[in-house]
This record gives structure tokens, C-alpha cells and sequence, in this order.
């Protein structure tokens, strides 16, 4: 019977019922030792009904065997593998140990189980309970948080207890389980010690603080004497592992030896053979069912199917601290002499006593396998506790090398940090194990540290690979010598793709004519790219060239390719360019689901700087909706990592939302004041690539502000940087600056006939139509001005949809508005969804790509057909199709 809980099981009633409606969620309960915990844990699950339920515990002695935890949960529904997506599939199978090869990718492994536990949930829903987390090994805890995250729309509830503070990442809700009411610590104690005294009560939940297991467990130790109040009470109370100490003390020899293995390794059939062995040369073997039986008499441990389990977690440390040392050596020695593969390794390691290479080197294949799972944390784990173990500095410091890789590759870029700073003092004279670990310092620094530090890490090297990294690195900050330098060390290797961009890129951006013919030659090797790095270097090369919608181009095949690589971990990264290229295209609703899913990718894989790179891109969208309160917090969340971490391109984009912000609104001093600011903001701070992708805003800005002088010098400044420029669309935005500068009714007319892209050639209809109207023209004006209005209400660019509206008006037509966008009424994740359909996919297809179970795409396609007034997957295809098709040229004007 629970007392004093009701607050506690009501929380987790609400959140089962949420669950069983089909709004899955999940909740930690956190608190001590003997709080209470298991009880509610147990409590909830047998109040789900017909509820499914799946459970695991963490051991502790299992907690660096990877998947371990997750074995437990999704053994018994094994059986509806076959219903995922093959990637998924695959991942968990090999997750499981039920098929040979490689998970591929911590995320693919997570969406699997998210998939798994959805199929689970049919038909009338699903408990997940995950008790004593904290020791709930790290690739399980992964991809349990993972799944957890996701619940929205499934019929899961998932319920973790947790002790300390042990990270649960990501569950919304946490209920601290503190000790009972007074009322309640008192009738507990009253339902197990009846004879106790009114003020002995009293004192007793006091000095428990009312922990429950205290209150259950620490009068049974107390004297007669103590209990009737005729003594004082022990200080201080027996209490965490001293609370079992005299139990685990009065335990025969056999039966401590027995409590010791078992609390070292928890399988049964292990403990009982283990046991036998240690007493083999005294007795002659067979003690260890008898030892056994004299653990479940006393109620310290029981069996519990395979599995040796402690009563209670205190009861374990309470064993191991009445153990040597030398105790807990020998039972790993004998151990690892029973066991094979991963156990072997960590048995080994527990009975080492100084460095040793074999068993180091049986700890790196253990951390190999958990690799090969998408075990990045326990191969982390393992790979340093192997470096402790090796003797010999530089093949330890390759260890520690590739320790900080899978930390890195688990989402862990503290811990990955930390290890290489460790690796680097171990290199010794080898200058290519040094590089290497200079590299992955640089690479870690570009994505969650300081991009300026990156930049001088990285140049220090001279392969091609390097000096790229060095560029890249160079570009995040908007350090222009650095790219130029770069490009100018690129260009002594031998001719290539790579070596083709990183070179031209410098030349280019130093004036060198021959830049601009190296970055054509590199466009041209396009259709031999295979990853979405290459596709990243390539749109590089085209924002260089100032063909922003080449780049954008691009940079959606990067996307296409990122997702269908299985290496999602990249993904965060490529969907910042994305995202850009969406925005760019006018599509504002796609950009902010692309940018949305990078945002929460790059949080969970721990990439700070791809973060800042989606907050800023999300506050843009906000300026072009002409909400300020979204803008402003974003972009100063984007800059508060951007501008320390000295990521001068997100530092600008995030600045240049503030500027569109007011353009958007009609503040025409205000935005001319932060152009020109971002314009003239350095290394760290500003970027050259935003300020040309910004010259038409900027150019419109200081026109509308009164500053014909600045406008003309930006308009010189953008004619230079779209010197090579060939694409139709950066011609339309050379002309439609013209245009504003020179008040050139010609200039707009050739700007409308040579856009490509629906949404400038409605901010350039919309300039145009102002000053026909103005010029008292407003016959020519309404064309341009409808134009403009219906596409900005589609886009859902409302400041400019206004204004096109109010001077629609004012030129003659009042006008029906007209229709919302097709796919204004989707949500992001429904909007993403539609997108992959549109290409054709499958929903298992679309489930693998978006780290969802497929049944959560069928839910999305059953609430987007009758948004859009739809019946059919052809029928969605068709409409996204012509939502992505260019506005042809007569509709342009």
C-alpha cells in the first residue's frame, strides 16, 4: 500500500491517460534512495488497464554493456520487428544482438525503438517503465530519451526513475519524490510498528526526513529499549548502505561471497558457477544455490527470471563496502574466466591491478562491437578505460583519440574535448598522430566551441582535407585573409573538386580573375559528387560566383542526400543550408520546418553552433512575418552563442533578421542603421556572404531611409560581387537594385521578365507598382500590385502583403483577398511529411528519413487529407508539386 502518494499518482494518471487518447508523453520521477520511486513506478503500471506494459531496470554492474537496458524492454516484442522500415530495422536488430553488422547511426537506432514501442502500442496502448536509470547503460539511455522525445502522437506513456542528478534529457516532466507528508510517515510506521510511542514516532520522521524505506527499515534495527522510548535513538540512524551493513555482516561466508558476485555480475547461471569456483578448492563446489537460498531467507536479494536482484540498490553498496578490494579483483578474475566477448573485457578490467595491455586491448574490441551498435557512449567509456590500461603513451594516446571521436559521435562534445586534450599530451615525437588529433580538435571546435580557435588549429595542417576544414572554419567566422591564405596553400595541391572550391573560393574573394574559372571548373565535376559535403562545397562555390540560387539548388541536394546517407548524424548541419535555400526561395513555411527539425537535432547531437545557425535562420522568418517578439528572442538566443564563439556568419544572419524586421515594418532609418552596422561588422561578428546576399534589403532600406549616397555605394559594392554571376535570377536582383537606385521604370521591367523566383519577383512587382501608382498610373499599378499581394498572403509574408493591399486599394481595387496558401493550415511536421510524399516515398520511407515510427505518419497523412480537401497520396503529390513550380514568366509581368 502507498501512503501519502496521491498528488504523485495523479501526475502519472494524467500522463497514462494522455497516452491511452493517443498524446504519448513522459515523465522522471527524481528523489533519493527509499524515496518511493519503484513503488510508484509499480503502482502506475498496474493502473493502465488494458495498457501494455515493458519494463527495465539499470544494474549497475551492466551499465557499460551496451543496449543492455533496451534488451530488456523490447525483448518480448521482437516478433513485430518485420513492421518497421528497413533502416530501423536493421538498426535495432543489430542493437539487439539478433543480427550481425552495424547500427549506422545513434539516431537511426533511437527511431527504431520509437518505431518498435509504437508497434507495441497497438491496440490499446503502452507503459514503458524504466526504473533505476541512472545506471541504465548509455547507448540504451540514448535511445529510450530519444523515443521519449517523440511521443507526441502515440499512444505511449514512458515513466523513468531516476536517483541524483543524472540527466534524463529531454522529458518534459519531472516529479520530485521527497519524503511522505507527516500525517502519512506516521501511519506508515503505525501500519508496521504499533507499540511505537507518540514522541518516538515523531523523532523517527524527523531524522529520515520521512523516507520511506527508512521509516520501514531502521526500527527493525533498534533496540526494545530504543523503540518504547525508554533510550535515546542511535546517532547517527543507521542509514544508506549502513542500513543493510548488519544484515550483509551477519551473513555466512558462502552467502557474502555469493551477495559479492552477484552484485558484480547479476545473471544467475553466472553467479551460481562463479560462486562454486571461489569455494571450489575448499568444499568442493555446490555451495552457491545453498549460499543463494540463504540471501532470499534473510530478504536481501531474490531471483527473478535469469537474474540475480538486490531487494533494494542500498543493499548492493552495502556488499560492496564490506568487501576488499582484493575481493572484488578476485570475483572479476573468475568471472572473466566464465564470460566471452563484452562481459570478458569489463571482468578483465575489473581485475587488473596496474596497466595491461591484453586486457586494454579486450576492451577496445568491446568498444569496436558497441560501435559497430551505435554505442558511441559505452565505446567512449571503453576506450578511455583501455588507455588507462596501456602501457605504451602513443598507442594510449591513440585510444583516447578515438575515445573522444565516440564521445563526440554520442552527442558528449565535453567529454570528447576533455579526452583529446588528454590524447594530445600523450603523441610523443609522432607528428601525424598529432595532425590528426589537431584536426578533430578544429572539426569539434567548428561545431560547438570557437570557430576563430578552429580556424588556427586547423592551419596549422597542410593536407588538403586540413586546409579545407581551415576554409571552412575560415568562412564560419567571416575571416576573409584567412579564406584567401587557405585558398592560396589549396591551390599547390594537384587539381580536384575539393582543391578546385577551397582555391577558387580564396582567389575569388582576393580579386584573382582566375578564381571565378576554378570555382566554374569545380561546379562542372557536380554530377560526380556522392556526399553531402561535397554538395555543401559546391553550393559554396556558387554563393562565391553570387548565384544565390544556384547555391540554394544545391544545397537542397546536400538535404536529399544527408537523409537518404544513414549518417544523420551530418543532418543538423546540412539542414542549415537547407533551411537557407528554402528561405531564399520565398517557400517560408518548408524553411521553418526544416529549421525547426535542425534545431532539435543539433540540441539532442550537442552542436552549439549549428543551434545558433537555426535560431538565427527562425528569427529571419520571423521578420518576414512580421513578428517581432519570435524575431527578437531568437536572434538574440542565435547571437548569444554566435558572437562568443566568434561564428561570424550566424553572428550576421541573425543580425540581418533584426534589419529585415524593421524593413518589414516600414522603418526605413532603423533598418539603414543595422545594415549598415552589420555591414561594417568584422571577423566574428559580420560576414561577407551575408552582406551581398543582404545588398537588395540593404539598397531598398537606405533608398526608403533617404540615403541616395549609401544606396549607390551598396549598389557599386553588389555589381562587383555579381560580376560573374550567369544565373537569370541574380541578374533580376542586380536589376531590381538598379531599379531603386536610379528609379529606372526599365530596370524593374527587366528585373520582372528575368526572375525565376515567385517571392522576389513580388517584392520587385511591389516596388514597381508603388511608383506607377505614385505617378499617377494606377491602371499599369494593379497588376503588379495583386501580383505581389496574393503571392506574399501565400507566402505568409503579412507586413508586405499589407502594404501590397493598402496600395491595391489606394490605386482603384478593393479586391477579394485572396486564398490562403494551400499548406498554410500544416503544421512543420506535417509540412515535411507532405514533401517526402510528394517525392514519392513510402511511409516507412518517410519514417526512416524523419526519425519517426510509421504509424505517426499515417496519423499526420489522416490529419493533412482533410486540411487541404484531399483523399489520396497523388492527390498531395500534385499539390506540392505545383506549390514548388516557378511562376511562369507571364504571371511575373
Amino acid at each position: 500500500m502507498l501512503y501519502g502518494r496521491s498528488a504523485e499518482i495523479s501526475a502519472l494518471d494524467e500522463v497514462i491517460a494522455r497516452a491511452r487518447d493517443g498524446s504519448g508523453g513522459a515523465v522522471a520521477l527524481r528523489g533519493e534512495a527509499g524515496a518511493g520511486k519503484t513503488a510508484l513506478l509499480d503502482a502506475a503500471a498496474a493502473r493502465g488497464g488494458a495498457m501494455r506494459v515493458l519494463r527495465a531496470t539499470g544494474v549497475e554492474s551492466e551499465s557499460d554493456l551496451a543496449f543492455a537496458a533496451l534488451h530488456q524492454v523490447l525483448w518480448p516484442v521482437t516478433g513485430s520487428l518485420d513492421a518497421l522500415p528497413e533502416p530501423q530495422r536493421d538498426a535495432v536488430r543489430a542493437a539487439l544482438g539478433l543480427a550481425a553488422g552495424s547500427v549506422g547511426d545513434r539516431f537511426l537506432a533511437g527511431a527504431g525503438v520509437l518505431s518498435l514501442l509504437a508497434e507495441a502500442a497497438a491496440p490499446d496502448g503502452l507503459i514503458c517503465v524504466v526504473d533505476d536509470f541512472q545506471w541504465v547503460d548509455q547507448a540504451s539511455a540514448d535511445a529510450l530519451l530519444f523515443a521519449a522525445r517523440r511521443l507526441g502522437t502515440e499512444r505511449i506513456a514512458m515513466l523513468f526513475a531516476v536517483r541524483g542528478d543524472v540527466p534524463v534529457k529531454g522529458v518534459p516532466l519531472t516529479l520530485d519524490v521527497r519524503g511522505l507528508p507527516e500525517s502519512a510517515a506516521a501511519e506508515l510506521l503505525e501500519s508496521r510498528y504499533r507499540v511505537l510511542p507518540a514522541h518516538v514516532a515523531r523523532e523517527l520522521v524527523t531524522l529520515t526526513r520521512a523516507n520511506p524505506l527508512a521509516l520501514g527499515e531502521i526500527p527493525a534495527r533498534l533496540t526494545p529499549a530504543q523503540l518504547a522510548g525508554r533510550e535515546p535513538l542511535p546517532d547517527p540512524l543507521p542509514g544508506g548502505a549502513r542500513l543493510f551493513g548488519d544484515q550483509v555482516a551477519a551473513l555466512s561466508a558462502p552467502a557474502r561471497l555469493v551477495a559479492l558476485v552477484a552484485a558484480v555480475e547479476a545473471d544467475l547461471d553466472l553467479v551460481l558457477r562463479a560462486t562454486d569456483r571461489l569455494f571450489a578448492e575448499s568444499t568442493g563446489g555446490g555451495v552457491g544455490r545453498v549460499a543463494l537460498a540463504e540471501l532470499e531467507e534473510n530478504g536481501l536479494a531474490g531471483v527473478s527470471g535469469t537474474s540475480v536482484r538486490f531487494r533494494h540498490p542500498l543493499i548492493r553498496s552495502a556488499i560492496h563496502e564490506a568487501a576488499g578490494p582484493a575481493d572484488v579483483r578476485r570475483v572479476h578474475a573468475v568471472l572473466a574466466e566464465l564470460t566471452t566477448d563484452d562481459r570478458r573485457a569489463w571482468h578483465l578490467a575489473g581485475a587488473a591491478l596496474g596497466q595491461d595491455e591484453r586486457v586494454a586491448a579486450a576492451l577496445v574490441a568491446a568498444a569496436e562491437r558497441a560501435r559497430d551498435r551505435a554505442g558511441y557512449g559505452t565505446a567512449a567509456t571503453a576506450l578511455a578505460r583501455a588507455a588507462e590500461l596501456t602501457p605504451e603513451p602513443c598507442a594510449r594516446a591513440v585510444r583516447l583519440k578515438d575515445a573522444a571521436i565516440a564521445a563526440w559521435l554520442g552527442g558528449r562534445p565535453g567529454q570528447a574535448e576533455s579526452l583529446l586534450a588528454e590524447a594530445r599530451e600523450q603523441t610523443g615525437e609522432d607528428a601525424a598522430l598529432a595532425m590528426e588529433i589537431a584536426q578533430l580538435r578544429g572539426r569539434f571546435e567548428l561545431n560547438s566551441g570557437n570557430a576563430a580557435e578552429a580556424v588556427r588549429i586547423l592551419s596549422a595542417g597542410e593536407s588538403l582535407d586540413m586546409l579545407a576544414d581551415a576554409s571552412e572554419a575560415a568562412s564560419y567566422v567571416g575571416d576573409t585573409a584567412a579564406i584567401v591564405e587557405l585558398g592560396r596553400r589549396a591551390a599547390a595541391h594537384p587539381e580536384g573538386f575539393l582543391r578546385d572550391t577551397v582555391a577558387g573560393i580564396g582567389l575569388t574573394l582576393d580579386g584573382d580573375d582566375a578564381g571565378p574559372g576554378l570555382l566554374r571548373r569545380a561546379l562542372a565535376r557536380v554530377g560526380e559528387l556522392e556526399d553531402a559535403a561535397g554538395y555543401l562545397w559546391a553550393t559554396a562555390a556558387a554563393s562565391y560566383l553570387g548565384e544565390a540560387d544556384l547555391a540554394a539548388e544545391l544545397a537542397g541536394r546536400a538535404g536529399r542526400v544527408a537523409r537518404v546517407s544513414g549518417m544523420s548524424g551530418q543532418l543538423p548541419v546540412v539542414l542549415e543550408f537547407v533551411a537557407t535555400a528554402e528561405r531564399i526561395a520565398g517557400r517560408l513555411a518548408r524553411s521553418q520546418a526544416v529549421s525547426e527539425e535542425g534545431l532539435a537535432l543539433a540540441r539532442e547531437a550537442g552542436y552549439e553552433n549549428t543551434v545558433a545557425a537555426h535560431l538565427a535562420n527562425l528569427a529571419v522568418l520571423a521578420a518576414l512575418r512580421g513578428e517581432e517578439e519570435p524575431c527578437e528572442r531568437q536572434a538574440r538566443e542565435a547571437l548569444a552563442i554566435a558572437i562568443p564563439h566568434r561564428v561570424g556568419l550566424r553572428a550576421g544572419v541573425a543580425a540581418y533578421a533584426l534589419a529585415m524586421l524593421d524593413l518589414c515594418l516600414g522603418r526605413y532609418a532603423a533598418a539603414h542603421d543595422r545594415f549598415t552596422a552589420v555591414a561594417a561588422a568584422g571577423p566574428g561578428a559580420g560576414h561577407p556572404t551575408v552582406v551581398w546576399r543582404m545588398a537588395p534589403d540593404r539598397i531598398e532600406a537606405a533608398v526608403g531611409a533617404g540615403d541616395e549616397a549609401a544606396a549607390r555605394a551598396a549598389l557599386t559594392a553588389y555589381e562587383q560581387w555579381s560580376t560573374h554571376a550567369a544565373t537569370a535570377e541574380s541578374h533580376a536582383l542586380l536589376a531590381r537594385c538598379r531599379g531603386l537606385v536610379e528609379s529606372s521604370e526599365h530596370a524593374f521591367g527587366e528585373a520582372l521578365r528575368l526572375h525565376t523566383n515567385p517571392f522576389e519577383a513580388a517584392r520587385t512587382a511591389l516596388l514597381m507598382g508603388e511608383r506607377l501608382r505614385r505617378a499617377h498610373r494606377p491602371g499599369e499599378a494593379r497588376a503588379r500590385l495583386r501580383m505581389a499581394w496574393e503571392t506574399f498572403e501565400q507566402a505568409g509574408a503579412r507586413p508586405w502583403a499589407r502594404r501590397a493591399q493598402e496600395e491595391l486599394r489606394a490605386a482603384g481595387e478593393s479586391g477579394q483577398a485572396p486564398p490562403a496558401a494551400v499548406f498554410d493550415a500544416l503544421t512543420p511536421q506535417e509540412l515535411r511529411i507532405a514533401s517526402l510524399v510528394a517525392d514519392g516515398m513510402s511511409s516507412k520511407q518517410i519514417a526512416a528519413q524523419l526519425f519517426l515510427s510509421p504509424r505517426t505518419v499515417e496519423y499526420h497523412l489522416y490529419k493533412i487529407y482533410p486540411k487541404l480537401g484531399i483523399s489520396s497520396r497523388t492527390e498531395l503529390a500534385r499539390l506540392v508539386v505545383l506549390q514548388k513550380a516557378p511562376v511562369a514568366e507571364d504571371d511575373m509581368l
